[in-house]
């Protein structure tokens, strides 16, 4: 029986071989073929993402430098002029100040040339790192290709048959205005394409630029392989070549193809070791296939000849009898074969309770493998050996966004992995594979960008475990979304490079007030503190320090460095026992401040001084009363001293109405002083009806000449207010004289004027209101404008100073008005903290008012114009 199983064995063997082997052979160099294919195409293709990837770091160094500090302080005080000749500044062999080695940093190569280009498209300055010139074709198109240019543009163009890759960027002066463009150069030859290849060169495979009109080699990092100018169809029989379209590139004056090329003998050399190897398998698998055959039919039938010697010992042992056969009557193979089957169907019922078992157990273990993988906030997929999904989590079908009905069964890397990343995950898988599914070394993993169903990509961290099953093995793939801590790195980084990056002062200070981090633009502060980074802070911030602290609110200082002004915010940063300290140089501002302030007092002075005419006619006629009557007075008693008499008193008297009326001319000749005077704005408490009552006085002479009297509604109890008095009566008599001004249209005995005063709550209001004729109603928008006036001699500029001096009082104006009924213009300021209507509070308020008058702070300012 050995003899003829062997015989047996060899026979079936010889069979199946022969049959597989025609399946072997074609589907050998099915695979073969699509693999070469595959492997050329993905060669080809991470070539082509290098290129690009390489051009897009210029792209973004370009950025950089056109938005980098030194730049843009290099362009603060430039000024190009647009009618100008160019005489572009040329840097050869030097780098200008604007300039940093950013592409070297980069790991880049340095350009041929870098231009500042100014907003018309003309060159004003050009760094040249070799002695190659520039081409002109670049300087004639140069305004076209930087019209319209609002982000970093990146062109690849041909100047004199050579390939350039052309970057743009706008640049900005630090105060933000646009000057013009950088534009750089950097030609596209052998050593630009062996750098984009960096380590991926060292092998046999090159790569080039080719004209894809002409169908000729433009650049090649092999020139001396690949000769440049050379054509496509020369190469054919020594490489296998696979071009590729470049991505569109916005300008681009030609049309280029990227090519790779594998030497044909690479892939020869590839495909004959292929055979080699398929043959030698072939004439392994053969002699495995007879041999197995052969061993498998002769273990069979030996194994058969064992059971049946076994069962018939067994069968004697289990009977009780010494030989084959039963005692007693009947067919004795029967009662065997009867004893055989009770046996066997003890067997089966033994199996059958523990497949019950079995399958509990089973049930329990999926219900909580189940119940694992629905809460799992992970993806779970389990791959099958050759990468198909055969399960997964809801999870997993929520983060990949696939379609349920189509899932099982479908290659997990084409579907899921993006194609940069799917070598990277096959690799992992074979890491997997050598680690086990136990051990002590951890399971594989890395992060990787995955895809979902619409083509969004998304970073991931996956991580594979390797499971041994009977039949085959599996992997079950944990993947985890990664995309928000991505954007929060990228968060995080974005605003660590804020504060280093900031033109304005940022430093970080401790509890104990010393330094613990400052930028780059926080060195000329430290300089005028005295300090440095580690260092403390002057003594007089340590307090505000520990204050910011302490009451976990923001505050804000200033700090005058006699030649510069810093406005300081403290923030403080309680959890973590820091303050941050944000500067500002307000130099300038405050240095605006003042100087609008020298300019608004000037004009207010000059407004006085225009009204001087009109005021002077009314102090001259009551400085003519007492003068007037100094000349009476002493007419008289010169000639009761040329008559002889004798008596003292009249003439006593006589002096004292002479000093009285020459007192009188003084306080006058004082208001003319006043009038014309120009002095700091002083503050202080007041009575809001004594200013009022004051105006009024000041215009007595206007009104007897317009035969009327202002009527006067003041409040009983004083109004204080904290004012400068002389703006606010310069305000106050202001609308006075418009409203009389206004008057003057009407006939005598139907005019009225009327100035209240009242207080609402923490405000005071003066409301001046006449019955003139009014406003039109197209001209009340205009009131408040500078230079505008319905007077043929105003100015324009009453109301608008008025408006300006109530704003610094913290105060506002507003008007009203009927056309034929009159006009009502209200004031109102906000009344003093102290001196509330106590009977100390009005003394101390007449004493500031005559204080004011005794040192000539009293302007007298008029209106300009009717109401405007």
């Amino acid at each position: 029986m050995p003899v003829i199983s062997i015989l047996i064995g060899l026979m079936a063997g010889l069979a199946v071989w022969i049959t597989l082997d025609q399946v072997q052979s074609r589907a050998v160099e099915r695979i073969f073929g699509r693999e070469l294919s595959m492997r050329l195409d993905l060669r080809a293709r991470e070539s082509l993402i290098r290129f690009d990837q390489y051009m897009a770091n210029y792209a973004s160094t370009t950025r950089l430098l056109a938005n980098h500090r030194r730049l843009a302080q290099y362009l603060e005080p430039l000024f190009w002029f647009p009618g100008e000749v160019v005489d572009p500044v040329i840097y050869a062999g030097f780098r200008p100040f604007w300039l940093p080695d950013v592409f070297g940093r980069n790991a880049l190569l340095a350009p041929s040339h870098v231009l500042l280009v100014d907003s018309r498209g003309l060159v004003r300055e050009v760094y040249q790192s070799g002695e190659q010139s520039l081409p002109a074709e670049l300087t004639n198109d140069l305004g076209e290709w930087l019209s319209d240019l609002d982000e970093v543009r990146t062109v690849l163009a041909r100047f004199d048959d050579s390939p350039f890759l052309v970057v743009s960027d706008r640049v900005e002066d630090a105060s933000g205005y646009t000057m013009g463009s950088l534009v750089v150069l950097v030609p596209v030859d052998a050593a630009f394409l062996a750098a984009s290849e960096g380590s991926f060169s060292a092998d046999s495979s090159a790569v080039a630029l080719v004209d894809a009109d002409e169908q000729r080699i433009l650049a090649s990092n092999e020139p001396e392989q690949l000769i440049p100018g050379t054509l496509l169809n020369e190469w054919g029989d020594e490489f296998l070549v696979t071009s590729q379209s470049l991505p569109a590139y916005e300008g681009s004056n030609w049309n280029i193809l990227f090519a790779t090329f594998i030497p044909q003998r690479s892939v020869a050399k590839m495909s004959s070791k292929v055979i080699d190897f398929e043959r030698n398998q072939r004439l392994i698998a053969a002699l495995v296939f007879i041999t197995v055959f052969t061993l498998v039919i002769y273990l069979v039938s030996a194994r058969l000849n064992k059971v049946l010697k076994r069962m018939t010992r067994f069968s004697q042992r289990a009977l009780g009898i010494d030989q084959p056969g039963f005692k007693g009557g009947g067919n004795q193979l029967l009662l065997l074969e009867e004893w055989m089957q009770h046996f066997t169907s003890l067997v089966l019922r033994a199996r059958e309770e523990m497949r019950r078992k079995h399958e509990h157990e089973m049930r329990e273990t999926e219900a909580l493998k189940a119940a694992i993988m629905e809460a799992s906030l992970d993806s779970i997929v389990t791959l099958n050996r050759a990468g198909s999904v055969i399960d997964y989590n809801p999870t997993a079908e929520y983060t990949l966004g696939f379609d349920r009905d189509q899932i099982i069964g479908t290659d997990f890397v084409r579907a899921f992995i993006a194609p940069s990343d799917r070598a990277n995950f096959i690799g992992l898988l074979q890491e997997s594979r050598r680690r086990g599914p136990l051990g002590d070394r951890p399971h594989a993993r890395t992060e990787l960008r995955a895809v979902r169903n619409n083509e969004q990509l998304f970073p991931i961290e996956i991580s594979i475990v390797p499971i041994a099953l009977d039949d085959e093995p599996v992997y079950t793939l944990y993947i985890h979304d990664i995309t928000k801590r991505k954007e929060a790195e990228r968060e995080i980084k974005g605003l660590a490079r804020f504060a280093s990056e900031s033109p304005s002062p940022i430093l970080r200070v401790n509890g104990a007030a010393r330094i613990v981090y400052a930028n780059a633009s926080s060195q000329p502060l430290m300089t005028a503190w005295e300090t440095e980074p580690g260092g403390p802070l002057p003594a007089r911030w340590c307090d505000q320090v520990r204050e910011t602290l302490e009451g976990g609110e923001t505050r804000e200082y200033e700090d005058d460095l006699g030649s510069t002004i810093y406005s300081l915010l403290f923030v403080p940063i309680q959890d973590l026992g820091y303050v941050n300290i944000y500067a500002r140089d307000i130099t300038a501002v405050r240095r605006a401040e003042q100087e609008s302030r020298q300019h608004q007092a000037e004009l207010v002075h000059v407004c006085r001084l225009s009204t001087m005419g009109e005021v002077a006619t009314g102090m001259a006629h009551e400085l003519n009363q007492p003068l007037s009557a100094i000349v009476n007075y002493a007419n008289g008693a010169s000639r009761r001293l040329k008559s002889g008499q004798d008596e003292h008193a009249p003439l006593i008297d006589a002096m004292a109405h002479i000093s009285g009326q020459a007192q009188r001319a003084g306080e006058i000749i004082k208001r003319l002083r006043a009038l014309v005077g120009k002095q700091q704005p002083i503050r202080s408490v007041v009575d809001l009806n004594l200013l009022v009552r004051e105006v009024c006085s000041f215009v007595e002479f206007e009104t007897a000449k317009l035969e009327m009297q202002i009527e006067q509604q003041l409040t009983e109890e004083p109004i204080p207010v904290d004012v400068d008095l002389v703006q606010i009566e310069q305000v106050l008599l202001n609308l006075v004289r418009n409203a009389l001004d206004a008057l003057e249209e009407m006939a005598p005995g139907e005019r009225a004027l009327l100035v209240s005063t009242r207080r609402v709550g923490e405000r005071a209001l003066v409301r001046v209101q006449d019955n003139g004729p009014g406003i039109p109603a197209q001209r009340m928008d205009l009131l408040f404008d500078p230079f505008f006036t319905t007077k043929e001699s105003g100015m324009g500029m009453g109301l608008p100073i008025s408006l300006t001096i109530l704003e610094d009082h913290n105060g506002t104006i507003r008007a009203e008005s009927e056309p034929g009924a009159g006009a009502l213009f209200e004031v109102e300021l906000p009344v003093a903290a102290d001196a509330a209507g106590s009977d100390d509070g009005q003394a101390a308020m007449a004493v500031a008012l005559a204080d004011a008058r005794e040192l000539n702070l009293l302007e007298l300012p008029r209106a300009e114009g009717t109401h405007g």
